[in-house]
């Protein structure tokens, strides 16, 4: 599957009212098109950048709630040994 439609590169990329946009976009006169294509262009760059973005942004959450319930699940365990020991402690004098 081709990854232009017309001029504009990458639009499969972008969302569906862009892609939408483009090709109402190539009925227009080829002076039109060319006038705004290097607009359209950026603004397909533009969304698969924010589409990028949004991925790393949604993974390094998810990372971050994962590696919380590391730190807990070890804060947990560290209180249960300090217990643990005040109570040997206590028992020992």
């Amino acid at each position: 599957m081709s990854n232009t439609i017309g001029t504009f590169s990458k639009v499969d990329e972008s969302p569906k009212e862009i892609q939408e946009l483009a090709m109402v976009l190539q009925q227009l006169p080829a002076e039109c098109i060319e006038s705004i294509a290097p607009a359209m262009q950026k603004v397909v760059d533009c969304s698969i950048r924010r589409k990028r973005i949004l991925t790393m942004v949604q993974e390094a959450l998810a990372q971050l709630r994962l590696d919380m319930k590391y730190l807990i699940f070890d804060l947990e365990a560290t209180r249960r040994e300090r217990d643990e020991f005040k109570e040997q402690l206590e028992q020992e004098n």
